[in-house]
């Protein structure tokens, strides 16, 4: 955990793609390289755009998947946390507790 922290940290976190990164290291077992090559290709970037925060703050921004600003009409907390387990393909236990007792 301490290693995927430090390298999504290392990448910009929210500000870029780190934190997609650290949760495929997580949740898939994947290798860093690894886990870049999957994330840009789920984003449809380079492997260089994911550390980039101003292409990766429209990708976030257009794909809902949340930022670092706080803006309005724009997703955060829980809505961001859907759409990143819904297009990283990936379980995400808060998303899941949450369905489970919304009921849906």
């Amino acid at each position: 955990m301490l290693e995927a922290h430090a390298m999504a940290s290392g990448m910009g976190g929210m500000r870029t793609a780190g934190d997609l990164v650290a949760r495929m290291e997580m949740a898939k077992g994947m290798r860093i390289n690894e886990a870049k090559e999957f994330v840009a290709k789920k984003l449809n970037v380079s492997i260089r755009e994911l550390s980039d925060p101003i292409v990766m703050g429209a990708v976030r921004d257009e794909l809902n998947l949340g930022l670092i600003q706080q803006m309005p009409d724009r997703p955060k907390g829980m809505e961001a946390k859907f759409r990143i387990a819904e297009l990283l393909g990936i379980e995400i236990n808060s998303v899941n507790r949450f369905k489970a007792k919304a009921g849906l």
